[in-house]
C-alpha cells in the first residue's frame, strides 16, 4: 500500500502569511484589528464639525443622537468584527461556536442579574453622594420609566460591539496566559487606550477635554476591568451579564446622573465619580478574592487553541 507522505493540510494549518500570522499571535492580531478598523471607520466622525471640524459636515442627529451614525460603525467594525474573525482563523468553527455560546448565556442566578442591575447605580450613587457632601436629588418620573428601556437599547448597541472582543474573546485567553489578575490589568488600558481618537470629537468632549480626563478615563477601564473580569468568572463566562454591567454605567451617567446630583453635573466631576466607584469596587473584589477573581481554570470549557501570543 502506498503510504501518503504529504500532510493533511486540515492537520497542519499554515503557518506562513496572514492566517499564519493570525494563528501564531491571535491576540496581538485581534487587538492590532480591532483599533485599526474603529479608528479608520471613527475618521469621518472626529473630522466633521463633532470633531475638529476639518470637514464641514454634521452627523444627523435622528436615531439617539449623531453619536449612533458616527461612532457605533466603528465600534462594530472594531472588537466584535476582530473577534469573530481572528477566532474563525485561529479556532476554526468550533472556536467561533464556543466564542457565540459565551454570548447566549442568558441562564445565570437571578442574584447575579441583581448584582449588575442594582449594584452599579448604587456604587454610583454612594459616591456621587460622598464627593457632592450628600448633596441629591430623586429623579424625575420619566427617567424610571426610561431606565430599563434605555438599558436594553444599550446593550446591543454599546455593549454587543464591544463586550464580544475584549471579554469574550481576549479575556480568557488573557486569564490562562498571565492568570485574572495580570490579564484584567493588561486589557484594561488596552481597552481604554480604544477609545483614544473618540476624545477629539464631541463623545470625548472635544474641545474642552483635558489629558486628565483622558488619564482618568484609562484608570476607570483598569479597575472596572477588575470587576468585569469577577462577573464574567463567576457567572460562568456569561457575556449577558457582563454586558450587562458595563452597559449599566453608561445608562445611569447618561440618563439619571444630572437628574440626582446637579451639583456636580459637569464631566470633571462625572470622571471622578465613576472612578471613586470603580476603584472601591476593584479594591473589595480584590480583597474578597485575594486576587483570584472568581477565576477556576478547572471549571473552564474546553479552552480555545493556545499560541505564543
Amino acid at each position: 500500500m502506498a503510504v501518503n507522505s504529504q500532510p493533511d493540510v486540515e492537520q497542519y494549518p499554515s503557518r506562513t502569511g496572514l492566517r499564519g500570522l493570525i494563528r501564531r499571535s491571535p491576540l496581538i492580531s485581534f487587538f492590532v484589528l480591532a483599533n485599526l478598523m474603529s479608528w479608520i471607520a471613527w475618521i469621518p466622525y472626529i473630522l466633521s464639525s463633532t470633531g475638529l471640524g476639518v470637514w464641514d459636515f454634521t452627523f444627523p442627529t435622528r436615531f439617539g443622537g449623531s453619536q449612533i451614525l458616527g461612532v457605533l460603525p466603528g465600534a462594530y467594525l472594531g472588537p466584535i468584527l476582530s473577534a469573530f474573525i481572528v477566532t474563525a482563523v485561529a479556532d476554526g468553527r468550533e472556536g467561533v461556536r464556543r466564542w457565540a455560546r459565551r454570548m447566549t448565556k442568558w441562564r445565570v442566578s437571578w442574584i447575579w442579574y441583581l448584582v449588575t442591575l442594582l449594584g452599579v447605580p448604587a456604587a454610583i450613587i454612594v459616591s456621587g453622594l460622598a464627593v457632592s457632601g450628600g448633596d441629591i436629588r430623586l429623579p424625575p418620573v420619566i427617567v424610571l420609566v426610561a431606565y430599563l428601556p434605555s438599558l436594553l437599547i444599550q446593550m446591543v448597541t454599546t455593549g454587543l460591539a464591544e463586550e464580544p472582543g475584549w471579554r469574550d474573546f481576549a479575556l480568557p485567553r488573557m486569564q490562562r496566559r498571565f492568570g485574572p489578575l495580570g490579564g484584567t490589568f493588561i486589557l484594561g488600558p488596552l481597552w481604554g487606550l480604544w477609545h483614544l481618537p473618540l476624545f477629539l470629537s464631541e463623545w470625548g468632549g472635544w474641545p474642552a477635554v483635558t489629558w486628565m480626563r483622558v488619564g482618568e478615563f484609562i484608570v476607570f477601564c483598569c479597575v472596572f476591568s477588575v470587576v468585569v473580569t469577577w462577573v464574567f468568572n463567576r457567572t460562568g463566562q456569561s457575556l449577558p451579564l457582563v454586558i450587562l454591567l458595563h452597559v449599566g454605567v453608561n445608562n445611569f451617567m447618561s440618563l439619571a446622573y444630572s437628574d440626582m446630583f446637579p451639583s456636580i453635573a459637569n464631566v470633571e466631576q462625572a470622571s471622578r465619580v465613576t472612578l471613586l466607584a470603580g476603584t472601591v469596587a476593584a479594591i473589595a473584589v480584590i480583597v474578597a478574592t485575594r486576587g483570584r477573581l472568581g477565576y477556576r481554570p478547572e471549571e473552564e470549557p474546553t479552552p480555545e487553541v493556545t499560541h505564543q501570543n
